[in-house]
């Protein structure tokens, strides 16, 4: 079947499942593969289930006489290349967005911001990889003024497969950091995939909005028509912002007002400048970027402050790397509170660098005032740490602990890489 055959069959069943078992009537069902399960095996379920196609790569599956079952070379790339045919057809203006740390704050701020005055199609979630992205582009309708789509990689040429699908007009990287270092060999190996980004806009004269003080950054921008935002009085700003306090929320103000943000975490400003610059770019009133600033609500265990009948809890219990957890652990520091504790789970895919790292972290706990620090995973447990600090397997046995001697009228910080599953200690604390 040719790509615009199966696009008018699309235009006709809007809905794109991946699982059979969510097949909403009259869908479209792509049987893709993992590592434990072939969706093939699944596609006349689907059909059975209400799907009114079902696109398969495997020949078994299919049959002659059943003009609901498309049979293609490959589901994944045959979803990728619809998600683009679908985004060149409607011209939709597109910002692209990556980084290492804040992507995902960053792109709930700039939705947000952008929502005071157009309808705005925004990655849900973290759906930022080969699947999520193409799934959020086929979402797009004529109604959508804009959209904002972040793309993740944690190998090197993932941004570049991602661009070459959503086809951005205008590009942001948060920032860069060492995360990841498994997969990109070394952080120079970060700098260049998150720079596939800039290399893409720069092929089509797209527009970058950049943090002015950011040198990783700036080092690879030449060439690139750049919108920037900053804290340090500079020229060429368009905005700029500084930090009022952070005890525990983010205030700040810029050359559009004062914003009282429900953001934990100095880290934030940048994400919040950001999303200011994009908001004045596209003449968003000021007025109007304060107030989206101020009413949105972090979620998803980032940066989140969660009040319990014993304790109060910074939950940043998604994603940890040695640049993220720097920067919780350097502004919680700065918390006021009689009682602080930490629970810190360990980082992953570090490679060679991962016993200096967690070393590294150990070092930045001891240069805070914390009565109790837990620490969870063996990365930790092969540091060289003080002997009150307690050392746990895994989740498991911090819950445990916390069922025998629960801490009480602490200040904690959870931090910690999603598999740590440190956010179940949460509803126990």
């Amino acid at each position: 079947m040719e790509m615009k055959d199966l696009y008018e069959l699309f235009l006709q069943h809007p809905t794109i499942t991946t699982d059979s078992r969510d097949v909403p009537e009259g869908s479209m069902f792509f049987a893709l593969k993992g590592e434990t399960f072939d969706g093939n095996a699944y596609a006349k379920a689907a059909l059975e289930q209400g799907a009114a196609y079902a696109v398969i790569d495997e020949k078994e599956y299919a049959e002659e006489d059943n003009e609901h079952l498309i049979l293609v070379e490959d589901v994944l790339t045959t979803l990728q290349q619809l998600a683009k045919y679908h985004r060149v057809h409607l011209g939709t203006p597109i910002i692209g967005i990556t980084g290492t740390n804040g992507k995902t704050t960053t792109k709930e701020l700039i939705a947000t911001v952008l929502k005071k005055k157009y309808n705005v199609l925004y990655t849900q979630g973290n759906f930022n990889n080969h699947i999520g992205v193409p799934k959020t582009l086929l979402q797009l309708t004529k109604e959508h003024d804009i959209a904002v789509i972040e793309m993740g990689a944690n190998h090197p040429g993932e941004i570049k497969t991602l661009v070459e699908i959503v086809l951005p007009d205008f590009g942001i990287i948060t920032n860069v950091g060492k995360a990841h270092l498994l997969g990109f060999g070394s952080f120079e190996g970060v700098i260049r995939t998150k720079g596939e980004l800039y290399d893409f806009l720069r092929t089509i004269e797209g527009t970058v909005f950049i943090n002015n003080e950011n040198p990783h950054l700036l080092g690879i921008s030449k060439g690139l028509k750049l919108v920037k935002y900053g804290q340090t009085e500079t020229d060429g700003l368009l905005v700029k912002g500084q930090l009022v306090e952070c005890n525990p929320f983010l205030k700040f103000e810029w050359n559009g007002g004062v914003v009282q943000t429900r953001l934990i975490g100095s880290y934030n400003l940048d994400n919040a400048l950001a999303a200011a610059c994009i908001g004045t770019y596209f003449e968003v009133p000021s007025n109007d970027i304060c107030d989206a600033l101020a009413e949105y609500t972090p979620s998803n265990n980032r940066s989140q402050l969660t009040i319990t009948k014993d304790n109060k809890l910074v939950v940043d219990a998604y994603n940890a790397n040695p640049t993220s957890m720097k920067a919780a652990l350097d502004n919680f520091r700065l918390i006021q509170a009689d009682h602080k504790m930490c629970i810190l789970g360990q980082m992953g895919e570090l490679g060679d660098v991962s016993e200096e790292e967690h070393q590294k972290v150990i070092d930045l706990i001891g240069e805070g005032d914390f009565e109790q620090v837990w620490l969870v995973g063996d990365n930790f447990a092969k540091t060289r740490h003080p002997a009150n600090y307690r050392l746990f397997a895994n989740v498991e046995e911090v819950k445990t602990a916390i069922s025998t001697q629960k801490p009480q009228g602490f200040l904690i910080l959870i931090k910690g890489s999603n598999s740590n599953k440190l956010v179940q200690t949460v509803e126990l604390l």
